[in-house]
C-alpha cells in the first residue's frame, strides 16, 4: 500500500488553503503556505543528491521551520531524525553517525556545539536557521538554501510500512536506540488520538511540547495538520508565554506533561480570560489526582484527560475518554486498534486486580517497526509479537489500566526522560569515582531530579562542583545530576547488583 505522511498536509490544504495553520507571537501562516514551503524544502533537498529513505536530523525549537523541515522531508521521501536542541557534541555525533543521516538542520542558538559534533561524521551537511544573533558557524549553511526557489515536487510516494520518522529513545543499558515509525503508524496515530481528543472546527492548540519528543511530533503537530485545525507555536514552556497564546489565540486544546500543569494552576491569572480553554492533555508521567481536582477549579470547563504512550508506540496507547469516563489516576483503556495486556515474568496474561501488577505489553498499529539497525534489541523488545514496554501496571475490573512503576530506573525530568545508565557510564569515567548509582528523588517543580550516589576510589578526591563539571561537559543540561552524594560503600544484593531501592529510602 502507498502512502505518504506528508498527504495529509496536503489534505488540509485542498479543504481549506487560506485556514491558519500555524500561529507564532505575531506571524500567521494558512496551510497553503505551511505547504508551499515544506515543497521547496522537499525541492531542494532531493536537489542534493539524496536518494529515497536517507535521513536529515532536524534539532529545532517550535518554530515554523520545523514544519519546513518535517513535511518537506516527508515529500521528498526522506526520513526525520529530531534530535533534542539540548544534545551536547558527544551526543548529536552518536546520533547523526548511528543514523546515517546525510542533512543536519539546526538553530543559531546551539549551533555551534551541533556542528562540532556533526564535523566527526563523514557526509553530513549543516544548515542553520537563523534566530537574528549573529553568523553561524564556519562551514555551515543557511537554512534559507533550502528555501530557495525550485520546482516543487509531487509527492513522493512511499510504502506505508516505510519509515519517516527515525525517533531516538535510550534503555536503561546501552547507547540510545531509534525506533523506526513508518508513516501509516504516525498516520493512525494522530487519527485515533485526535478522534479521541474530541479535536473540533475551529479549535486551536497550544504547541508548547517539543515538536522533536514523540507527544509533541504525534500528539499535537501531526493531530492539528490531520485534523486540519491551528496550533499556536510557544517556542519554550514559560508561564505568561503560555497564558498569553491561551488568552491571545483562544486556545482550546492544551497538551502538557505534569509539571506544566503544576505552573500553570500556581501562576497568576488575575484579569486574564482564559474561558477559550476546554480540554487539557496530560502524558509523559503520571499527574496526581489532587493537581486534576485543584487545575478544573481554577480553570472552570475545563476537563483534564491523561493517556500513555512511548516512543516505540508513537504517543498515545491508553486514553481517558471524558470527564464521564476517566478514572483518575487511571491512564485509561488502549486506544481503536490497539492491544494492550498486563503479563508476569512468563508473559502470560495477568487477571484484573491491584494484587496482579505486572507488565504492559502492547501489540497493534502504534507499534514501531524496528529499533534502527539493533535486531538484537528489536527481538528483545518484540517477543512473541508484543512491544515490551518495561512498564509496571495492573488493570481494573472495568479495563482500565494504572501505573504502578515507571520503566526501570527510568528518572522524567520536567518531561524529559533522564536514563540512569547513560549518566552512570559518564561518571564512570572519571578518574575518582569507584562506584555509582544515579536515582531520581522527588521534586515539586520538576516531577523528578537527577541524583548520583558515589563511592570513590582509595585515597581519591572528588568536590560536588568538579563531578557537577565533569557531567555539564559531557551530558545534555537536562541529564547531569545536581546533587551528588557521597558514601563509603553502595548497597548490594546477594549477587552483587546496585540495590537502588535501598537508595531511594
Amino acid at each position: 500500500m502507498s502512502f505518504n505522511l506528508a498527504t495529509m498536509l496536503h489534505e488540509s490544504v485542498l479543504a481549506d488553503p487560506d485556514k491558519p495553520c500555524v500561529i507564532i507571537g505575531d506571524r500567521t501562516l494558512t496551510y497553503a503556505q505551511v505547504e508551499h514551503m515544506s515543497g521547496l524544502v522537499a525541492g531542494n533537498l532531493l536537489g542534493l543528491g539524496l536518494d529515497p529513505g536517507s535521513k536529515v536530523a532536524v534539532q529545532l525549537p517550535n518554530i515554523p521551520q520545523f514544519l519546513f523541515a518535517y513535511f518537506g522531508a516527508m515529500r521528498a521521501g526522506l526520513v526525520m531524525v529530531p534530535l533534542n536542541p539540548l544534545l551536547t557534541a558527544h551526543e548529536v555525533a552518536y546520533q547523526l553517525e548511528n543514523s546515517d543521516a546525510q542533512v543536519l538542520i539546526t538553530f543559531e542558538s546551539f549551533a555551534a556545539e551541533a556542528h562540532r559534533g556533526a564535523q566527526t561524521v563523514a557526509g553530513v551537511s549543516t544548515y542553520v536557521v537563523d534566530g537574528g544573533a549573529g553568523q553561524p558557524p564556519e562551514g555551515t549553511k543557511r537554512f534559507e538554501d533550502l528555501c530557495a526557489p525550485v520546482d516543487v515536487p509531487d509527492i513522493v510516494p512511499t510504502s506505508a510500512d516505510d519509515t519517516a520518522v527515525l525517533l531516538y529513545t535510550s534503555g536503561t543499558t546501552g547507547k540510545p536506540k531509534g525506533a523506526e515509525l513508518t508513516h501509516f503508524q504516525l498516520f493512525m496515530n494522530c487519527t485515533v488520538g485526535g478522534e479521541l481528543f474530541g479535536f473540533e472546527e475551529g479549535d486551536v492548540g497550544i504547541a508548547v511540547l517539543p515538536l522533536f519528543h514523540v507527544f509533541g511530533l504525534s500528539s499535537v503537530l501531526n493531530a492539528t495538520v490531520r485534523s486540519g485545525t491551528t496550533m499556536v507555536l510557544v517556542p519554550r514552556f514559560e508561564v505568561d508565554a503560555v497564558l498569553d497564546a491561551i488568552e491571545r489565540a483562544r486556545a482550546t486544546i492544551f497538551c502538557g506533561v505534569p509539571t506544566m500543569y503544576v505552573a500553570l494552576l500556581h501562576a497568576d491569572t488575575t484579569g486574564r480570560d482564559l474561558s477559550s480553554l476546554r480540554v487539557g492533555i496530560s502524558g509523559g508521567a503520571a499527574i496526581p489526582g489532587e493537581i486534576i481536582r485543584a487545575f478544573e477549579e481554577k480553570f472552570p470547563g475545563v476537563v483534564i484527560l491523561e493517556g500513555y504512550g512511548l516512543s516505540e508506540t508513537a504517543s498515545t496507547t491508553t486514553f481517558n475518554l471524558s470527564a464521564d469516563q476517566r478514572k483518575v489516576l487511571s491512564i485509561g483503556k488502549p486506544v481503536w486498534g490497539v492491544e494492550v495486556r498486563i503479563v508476569d515474568a512468563a508473559d502470560r496474561p495477568l487477571p484484573p486486580g491491584a494484587d496482579n501488577v505486572g507488565e504492559i505489553v502492547v501489540r497493534g498499529h502504534n507499534v514501531m517497526k524496528a529499533y534502527y539497525k539493533n535486531p538484537e534489541a528489536t527481538a528483545e523488545a518484540m517477543r512473541g509479537g508484543w512491544f515490551h514496554t518495561g512498564d509496571l501496571a495492573y488493570a481494573d475490573d472495568d479495563g482500565y489500566l494504572f501505573v504502578v512503576d515507571r520503566k526501570k530506573d527510568l528518572i522524567i525530568r520536567g518531561g524529559y526522560n533522564v536514563y540512569p545508565r547513560e549518566v552512570e557510564e559518564v561518571l564512570y569515567e572519571h578518574p575518582a569515582v569507584a562506584e555509582v548509582a544515579v536515582i531520581g528523588k522527588p521534586d515539586e517543580r520538576l516531577g523528578e531530579e537527577v541524583v548520583a550516589v558515589i563511592s570513590l576510589k582509595l585515597g581519591a578526591h572528588a568536590t560536588q562542583e568538579e563531578l557537577t563539571a565533569f557531567c555539564k561537559e559531557r551530558l545534555a543540561a537536562y541529564k547531569y545530576p545536581r546533587e551528588f552524594r557521597l558514601v563509603e560503600e553502595l548497597p548490594k544484593g546477594p549477587t552483587g547488583k546496585i540495590l537502588k531501592k535501598e537508595l531511594r529510602g
